[in-house]
């Protein structure tokens, strides 16, 4: 099979889309469902509390530390080639997670299915760019979109509802035969991208590795409560391995991180904003299932339901500001979603002491909306920035981005309710105003992006912003 030049051809690309988010939708639902069953697996397995939390930092330690070498080699040795690795891992490490009968086994297995999460994360993206025809690519990504937000929101209402019907090692065990299937679909149906010459850096991959279980360590241990003296340990080593780690890459035709992308002002914007509205996110859904439980007292099912119209929402608006970003800038309308973001968040926190479950859900179909228009064109913004050979370095950051500002934003909640407890205090209303401050501070620097244009020619810049970033150099490091 050829290159993908210019998209696959009808059907082929429907099919093709349709593996790629399915193998996307399993992974991100991952990363959470496990959360609420982990006071049965505790039990079940003879684990304390704190010990099950390895459940789930072993999952997202594995995705973070291989993100970026995984997109390098997606990068060398093509974007199918890793995705089907990954994806066959995932599987594998999915049934040893279901057969767990210790800690350290689903601790391993869970390991694992992080590390296979991470081989189809990273180059997902830069498969659906050869997938969809450059005019087209907004619709593309907008189905990516849809699957990260819809899964990311629908985690605790899908465990709640295997949990109904079935013992915890089915949270795991039903990602076996999903994977199967999306595993023959992706040999058959994905596009085919040539290698690159380029070698692998082994040492860049460990400062890489290194420097992000560092940060995210030590930013966990912010929100945890650890000693003063291990963060800043952390924090420390992963400031030096990640200015190792730069220096390194300077020298570098094809650089493990992307550090020259970072100079294009589209790519750095939009990944900022990424960042800040992930954070946003992340304190918000950590806040509101306390919030609906300890402070309403409604049950894990209602607290499932009641977050349901957020991924409800960004179903419906995505798929419409992903045909939107293929002729509009995306400073415009993200801008506009994120506005509409920082609204729904306030009128979050401004909800009475005994409110209806209406009172509740209109507001949550505000946020999904402004998150909805946010996430599709913003994408496609970091996406196309860069060249067409660096993709799967491109697709990377954008999902280290997501992990990040999930991750700062679950420990700033730690550290709010250190201080003004979830139940009956002002910690939930103090977390979700600052969900709207990093919300409209993502705005700000989404519409940023509107001044960066100027430098296209106004050849290119006839055909609008969206087109004239995709007629930027193809070259690496320009």
């Amino acid at each position: 099979m050829n290159t993908a030049e210019d998209g696959l051809p009808f059907p082929q690309r429907y099919w093709a889309i349709l593996t790629l988010v399915t193998g996307l939708v399993v992974s991100v639902l991952d990363s959470s469902i496990a959360n609420i069953a982990l006071p049965t697996i505790a039990r079940e397995i003879g684990a304390s509390p704190a010990q099950s939390i390895w459940v789930i930092n072993a999952y997202q330690l594995a995705v973070v530390v291989s993100l970026l070498p995984l997109a390098s080699l997606g990068d060398i040795f093509g974007y199918r080639r890793i995705y089907v690795i990954g994806l066959a891992v995932f599987t594998l490490a999915a049934l040893v997670s279901a057969l767990s009968h210790s800690l350290v086994m689903l601790a391993v297995g869970r390991a694992l299915q992080g590390l296979g999460a991470a081989g189809m994360t990273s180059v997902n993206i830069a498969l659906v760019r050869f997938t969809y025809p450059r005019r087209q690519l907004g619709r593309g990504i907008a189905m990516t979109a849809v699957a990260v937000s819809v899964s990311s929101a629908a985690g605790p209402t899908v465990a709640s509802a295997i949990l109904a019907v079935a013992s915890w090692p089915w949270l795991f065990a039903i990602d076996v035969p999903i994977g199967l299937v999306t595993l023959g679909l992706s040999l058959r149906l994905l596009p085919y991208t040539p290698p690159s010459p380029h070698r692998f850096d082994l040492a860049s991959a460990l400062l890489s590795a290194v420097a992000s279980a560092l940060l995210i360590a030590g930013i966990n241990g912010i929100g945890h409560g650890q000693a003063v003296a291990f963060i800043v340990i952390e924090l420390l080593g992963a400031i030096g391995a990640g200015y190792v780690l730069v220096r390194r890459q300077a020298a570098l035709s094809l650089p493990l991180l992307p550090v020259d992308l970072f100079r294009r002002p589209v790519f750095a914007l939009s990944v900022t904003t990424s960042v800040c509205t992930f954070v946003a996110q992340g304190i918000v859904f950590v806040t509101l299932p306390f919030y609906f439980q300890d402070v309403l007292g409604r049950s894990q099912v209602a607290t499932g339901l009641l977050m349901t119209p957020w991924p409800a929402m960004v179903a419906i608006v995505a798929p419409f500001a992903g045909r939107l970003a293929d002729r509009y800038s995306a400073g415009i309308l993200c801008g506009i979603g994120l506005g509409v973001l920082t609204l729904g968040f306030v009128l979050l926190a401004a909800l009475p002491a005994q409110p209806h479950a209406a009172d509740i859900i209109w507001r949550m179909m505000v946020c999904g909306s402004g998150f909805g228009f946010f996430g599709s064109p913003n994408n496609r913004a970091i996406i196309t920035s860069a060249p067409r050979e660096r993709s799967g370095g491109a697709g990377a950051i954008q999902s280290t981005a997501r992990l990040l500002g999930q991750t700062v934003g679950a420990a700033f909640v730690a550290l709010i309710f250190g201080f003004a407890g979830p139940a009956g205090g002002t910690g939930p209303t103090v977390a979700i105003l600052l969900a709207a401050g990093f919300a409209a501070l993502a705005a700000v620097l989404s519409v940023l992006r509107i001044f960066t244009f100027v430098r296209f020619p106004r050849s290119q810049r006839r055909a609008g912003p969206a087109a004239a970033r995709d007629q930027q150099p193809r070259t690496a490091g320009k």
